[in-house]
């Protein structure tokens, strides 16, 4: 992942989420946008057949879909995701 954020989180910027989405044969590029001291905002280009392993956070997560689709599967129910779609994940607290 690029850890070096695009953005910088005081000043007002635009950007090009279709130019900044990179692509690798057989891959996802991840790209770091945006850090604060409360949220991380990073963007992927999967490589079609690529797939994240699945976990849990503490912390809440958006999904948008940029272009092409997906599979995405919570709760043991797999939904499909197209390209405009959000997903929105709550957290997941560990049990004690």
């Amino acid at each position: 992942m690029s850890d070096k954020p695009l953005m910088d989180p005081h000043a007002l910027a635009v950007l090009s989420l279709a130019n900044e989405t990179q692509f690798a044969p057989h891959g996802i590029v991840s790209r770091t946008l945006l850090r604060t001291p409360y949220s991380r905002l990073v963007l992927f280009g999967f490589d079609a057949g690529q797939e994240l392993t699945e976990h849990t956070s503490p912390h809440h997560a958006i999904v948008q879909v940029l272009s092409g689709g997906c599979e995405w599967t919570l709760a043991g129910e797999t939904r499909v995701l197209r390209a405009g779609d959000l997903l929105y994940m709550p957290p997941i607290c560990p049990m004690p």
